[in-house]
C-alpha cells in the first residue's frame, strides 16, 4: 500500500459507513478508512461489529480501524481482520491496511482507556503497535492526536515509537484530545511529526476545500491528506482537490446536484440497513448536504421528524422545488 499522494476519507464513527465511502470514492477519494471497530467485540465474536468490518468488492482500497487498549486482544483482532477469519464475516475480502485508533476523543472511548487516552501511556502505545504489527498480515498505520492536552504534547514521541515498532505510516490530527474539535487545528504539530520520522505522514484537521489541502501539504510537507468533517455532506471536496492537482477546472455542485447525490446516499443507506434505520441515519447527512442553502433551516426541522423515504422526498420537493 502506497501512503503517498493520497486524498483520504477519515474514519468517523456513525458517519463513514459503506454508503458514505461509496459516494466519496465516486468523487475522487483515493483511499478510505472504516468506522472504528472494537477489538474486544471482534474477540467476543459480535455479529454487529462484523458488519462494520465488512469489505465489499467495490469498497477498495480500505483500511479497517481498530480500537482498544489490550495489546493481545488488539493483536488478535488485527490478525482475524487481516486474514478474514473473524466470526460472522460475509466474504473473504481482505483490508489493505489495519489502522490503530489512538486519537478518538469521545468520552465513552477514552473513559475505557482507549483512543486518545492511550497517548498518556507511550509505553503501552509501543506495546500495542508492536503486537498488532507482528500479528497483522497487512500494513499497519496509526492515527493519533497532538497529545492529551496542551501540557502533554507528545505527538513526535508517539510517532517515533510507532515507526520503531513497525508502523507503515502515521496520521496526525493537529488537535489535542482536550480540544476535541474546537478551532483551530495546529498544523505545526503535523509538521513536527513529519520532520521526526521517515515513514509517510498523513495530515488531518481543518481541510474544508482544495486550498486547505494544498496549504497543508506546502506548510507541513505531509505525504497525504485525510479529510473528516470537511467531507460531511460534501463528498464533492474530493473532486475539487483532484481537479486542483490535475490542473482541471472545478465547478461546485448546484443545490439540485447536491440533492440528487444526497438522495442517492439515502437510497444506498436503505439498501444496506432497511428504511427504518436508514431514514434515522439519513437525517444528519441530509442536513449536512443542505447546509448553507436557502431554505435549509426550515427543511432541517422537518427532515429531523421524517420516518419514511416518501416523507423525505415530499419535504425536499416542497422546500427546494425539486422533483425527486
Amino acid at each position: 500500500m502506497d501512503f503517498t499522494k493520497k486524498v483520504i476519507l477519515a474514519p468517523m464513527a456513525g458517519v463513514t459507513d459503506y454508503a458514505f465511502r461509496k459516494i466519496a470514492r465516486r468523487f475522487g477519494a483515493s483511499y478510505c478508512v472504516s468506522e472504528m471497530v472494537s477489538s474486544k467485540a471482534i474477540h467476543f465474536k459480535d455479529k454487529k461489529t462484523a458488519t462494520l468490518a465488512e469489505i465489499k468488492d467495490d469498497d477498495r482500497p480500505l483500511g479497517i480501524q481498530i480500537f482498544g487498549s489490550d495489546p493481545k486482544i488488539m493483536a488478535e483482532s488485527a490478525y482475524l481482520l487481516s486474514t478474514a477469519t473473524y466470526e460472522h464475516r460475509k466474504n473473504d475480502n481482505l483490508p489493505e491496511v489495519i489502522d490503530i485508533n489512538m486519537g478518538c476523543p469521545v468520552k465513552k472511548i477514552v473513559s475505557s482507556g482507549d483512543g486518545s487516552a492511550l497517548l498518556k501511556n507511550p509505553a503501552l502505545c509501543g506495546e500495542i503497535i508492536k503486537e498488532v504489527v507482528n500479528a497483522s498480515r497487512v500494513p499497519v498505520t496509526v492515527k493519533i492526536r497532538a497529545g492529551w492536552d496542551k501540557n502533554s504534547i507528545n505527538c513526535t514521541e508517539i510517532a517515533k515509537i510507532a515507526e520503531q515498532n513497525g508502523a507503515s505510516a502515521i496520521c496526525i490530527h493537529g488537535r489535542t484530545r482536550e480540544q476535541m474539535y474546537e478551532p483551530y487545528a495546529n498544523w505545526d504539530y503535523i509538521k513536527a511529526v513529519k520532520n521526526a520520522v521517515s515513514i509517510p505522514v498523513i495530515g488531518n484537521g481543518d481541510i474544508f476545500c482544495a486550498d486547505d489541502a494544498v496549504r497543508m501539504i506546502e506548510e507541513t510537507g505531509v505525504d497525504s491528506v485525510m479529510i473528516g468533517r470537511g467531507a460531511m455532506g460534501n463528498p464533492f471536496i474530493f473532486e475539487e482537490i483532484k481537479c486542483y492537482f490535475d490542473k482541471k477546472p472545478y465547478t461546485p455542485p448546484t443545490i439540485f446536484e447536491k440533492i440528487k447525490v444526497a438522495m442517492e446516499h439515502v437510497l444506498s443507506l436503505i439498501s444496506e440497513k432497511g428504511e427504518k434505520i436508514a431514514i434515522c441515519e439519513a437525517r444528519k447527512h441530509l442536513s449536512w448536504y443542505l447546509k448553507g442553502e436557502k431554505g435549509c433551516a426550515s427543511a432541517r426541522a422537518q427532515i429531523n421528524s421524517a420516518t419514511t423515504l416518501e416523507e423525505l422526498r415530499q419535504i425536499i420537493n416542497a422546500d427546494f422545488g425539486t422533483s425527486i
